[in-house]
């Protein structure tokens, strides 16, 4: 996962990729590695592979295994990949993670073991700890993933500061994803720490506290204009940032009126004109194909 002798990726966005399935369900390699591939292509600096958006915890620990090597195998750099590794048991996270750095990806993004709600924050710190006990490679670089209102668990931020000063060569960053600015605003304060929100509404104002950019689902379907504002941010342009964030910021409003991740899949099934693309694993249901022709028409009004 490289040295901790700079930044864990450029400036810039970083997409949680969506996982394609086959018909039958299968996780389909040959679109997953193109859709990686497409996104960098888009202007994006890395690949967030198996977050919510990528369905992760409909996968199966073997699939995402081989569908990481899928990836590698298919030219997809493992230094722009920060690999989606936390379940709800200690032996699957180790394990999950140990795959994805002996592969070379960059880094882990960790969700707190998120089935028993309300756990003490010393028993979340004896998790991650434990974590990076069992791993036990310096190697190992971890993003925190924080999104309480869907794993139904959080990472307090007095929580996350300790294990960035306990294991500060391997905590490196988290992704803010509760949409709470003020916790946002708050993780920023943690010395060393890279904090990625996990939409780009805030994108400006966490570009102004020295942030790198976001990891956002509507990468996916949107990158470009994404990595235009950070582009136009970092070179200096802050109004030329304010005015091209104002289509960004409509496109997420607009695809915040959706299912996000059947409704993402619907317009890439369209745009690439392969209707398996839509296919998604319950308990989500596929968006209708009217909904998707719709949309896009709305999308090229804005």
């Amino acid at each position: 996962m490289g040295g901790h002798d700079g930044p864990l990726l450029p400036d810039g966005v970083v997409a949680p990729i969506l996982t394609p399935f086959e018909d039958d369900l299968s996780v389909a390699h040959d679109r997953l590695v193109a859709h990686a591939q497409r996104v960098l292509d888009e202007g994006c600096v890395g690949l967030a592979v198996f977050g919510t958006t990528g369905e992760a915890l409909s996968v199966a620990t073997r699939e995402r295994e081989a569908a990481l090597e899928a990836l590698v195998a298919g030219g997809i750099d493992p230094g722009v990949m920060i690999v989606g590794t936390g379940v709800t048991n200690l032996p699957g996270t180790v394990h999950l993670t140990r795959h994805a750095m002996e592969l070379g990806c960059r880094a882990c993004m960790v969700l707190p073991p998120f089935y028993f709600k309300d756990p003490d924050p010393e028993g979340l710190f004896r998790y991650f700890a434990g974590l990076v006990e069992r791993i036990g490679d310096d190697r190992l670089r971890i993003v925190l993933y924080h999104i309480p209102q869907v794993a139904g668990v959080g990472l307090p931020v007095p929580l996350v500061s300790r294990l960035r000063a306990e294991f500060p060569e391997v905590v490196v960053a988290i992704k803010d994803s509760s949409g709470n600015w003020a916790n946002t605003e708050a993780l920023f304060e943690i010395d060393g720490l890279t904090v990625y929100p996990g939409v780009e509404m805030p994108l400006l104002d966490a570009l102004d506290r020295g942030g790198p950019g976001c990891i956002t689902a509507t990468a996916n379907v949107n990158a470009g204009p994404v990595a235009e504002v950070i582009r136009l941010h970092n070179s200096g342009g802050r109004p030329a940032a304010e005015a091209a964030m104002k289509e960004v910021r409509a496109f997420r409003l607009l695809m915040q009126e959706y299912p996000a991740i059947p409704t993402q899949k619907r317009l890439l099934a369209l745009r690439l004109g392969d209707p398996t693309w839509a296919t998604v694993r319950p308990p989500f249901l596929p968006a209708d194909e009217a909904v998707g022709i719709r949309l896009e028409e709305r999308i090229a009004e804005l």
